[in-house]
């Protein structure tokens, strides 16, 4: 077998003339040129007479051959293209501009997919940098352009991505279940940023928006979509019932801290905030115990559970009777950390209805962050922003990469 045709195959590249193969301690250089004789343009592609010849070889990064790093050298022309100007001609085994095969690039995004970047950039021979670097390409030429057409339906949250209140907003399109849009920042600018992206005619055909209670982001909405419908998450609005009901048990155990009406209330947290099929016996017996001794804490406790039960309803009225009659209790219940939460899901009442008729949550977009947590807690943080929203984009945003390897059994 000639070699050129042997290192084609290893190689992965078809339309590649070899001229020379060395072999030093660790590495295999590999000298080659373009099997077109007439070069091309690095831009368009078109046959282009040729400028001038770089006076110094360029070397490309290919694939390992087992322990061996395998580079590619090659002194590169420049062409006179009519198109695009005078440019790098092009070569059939690495993009313009860049220093590592396509083959190599390839294998590089599917590790940091699926594992951390310095196990990413040990394996691969490389820097944490250039791993990071080659992420954001490989994301900025694979990430669909249409991604954001057709949106009807989507979930809108912010992640914390660094101390000091360092934010990124993550939009999901919850028909696709991905990530379509992410910027640095929270709040009504970082909202406002995604509608410009979407453009006045797909922001028309919006049809529903599931957030949180941030006023940012409702103002955004209520200003620049006021036709999408909005429906607040329904676990974070059971969310702020338990935090309610912690707030009046730490306030029960400071008024009877050191009496025996102290000593039911201590160690119920879990007890009070767990769903009640979860219980385990002994924290059932606390809850007894609060019920018999301790009545506000209780009655929190039931509150809590009240409001769970409403938002379970599938038939509108009846949730909407329910709740009404879950604010006229919290509202009279002479504690004061449900007085407020009533006033705040009065003031968002339609919104936090709309879940029964539509049964969409935030539940997308929260698993999606807590997924884009575990890649910055595994590459042990980040601190560019636009990094990190590569890795979400490469992992969440529904780019698929294969590791350039043959797959399936030897065939003999």
């Amino acid at each position: 077998m000639r070699i050129t045709k042997l290192l084609r195959s290893l190689l992965g590249v078809s339309r590649m003339f070899v001229r020379d193969v060395q072999l030093g301690h660790s590495s295999l250089i590999v000298d080659v040129r373009p099997s077109w004789k007439r070069p091309r343009c690095g831009g368009c592609g078109r046959r282009a007479p040729g400028y001038d010849r770089m006076t110094k070889p360029r070397f490309w990064q290919a694939l390992a051959f087992g322990t061996v790093f395998v580079h590619l050298r090659y002194a590169i022309r420049r062409v006179a293209c009519r198109h695009c100007g005078v440019r790098v001609e092009q070569v059939p085994w690495a993009d313009p501009g860049r220093r590592f095969t396509r083959r190599f690039e390839e294998m590089v995004g599917y590790l940091a997919q699926v594992t951390d970047m310095t196990s990413t950039a040990k394996l691969m021979g490389i820097s944490w940098q250039t791993v990071s670097n080659i992420v954001a390409r490989l994301v900025k030429e694979r990430l669909d352009d249409s991604r954001l057409d057709g949106v009807r339906r989507i979930g809108i949250d912010e992640f914390s991505y660094r101390k000091r209140h360092r934010y990124i907003t993550t939009v999901v399109n919850h028909d696709t279940g991905k990530v379509i849009w992410a910027t640095e920042g929270k709040g009504a600018a970082a909202v406002e940023a995604f509608f410009d992206a979407l453009g006045p005619e797909r922001l028309a055909e919006l049809e529903l928006v599931t957030v949180d209670m941030a006023a940012g982001f409702l103002k955004a909405i209520r200003e620049r979509a006021p036709h999408a419908k909005v429906v607040l998450d329904r676990f974070h609005v059971q969310r702020l019932a338990s935090d309610a009901v912690d707030h009046v048990r730490r306030d029960q155990w400071r008024e009877l801290q050191g009496t025996e009406e102290g000593r039911v209330v201590k160690k119920t947290r879990f007890a009070l905030l767990k769903n009640p099929w979860n219980l385990t016996p002994k924290e059932t017996t606390k809850l007894s115990q609060v019920q018999k001794d301790n009545a506000p804490l209780y009655r929190a406790y039931l509150l809590k559970e009240t409001l769970a039960a409403a938002l379970d309803y599938r038939v509108p009225a009846l949730a909407r009777r329910s709740l009404n009659r879950w604010l006229a209790w919290a509202s009279r219940s002479r504690l004061a950390p449900f007085v407020k939460l009533a006033r705040t899901i009065r003031k968002h009442k339609d919104d936090v209805l709309a879940y029964v008729d539509e049964r969409y949550t935030n539940g997308v977009v929260e698993g999606l962050n807590n997924r884009l947590r575990s890649v910055a807690r595994r590459a042990f943080g980040y601190h560019s922003p636009e990094a990190l929203i590569a890795m979400l984009f490469l992992v969440c945003g529904g780019i698929r990469l294969e590791p350039p390897i043959p797959g399936g059994p030897l065939q003999l």
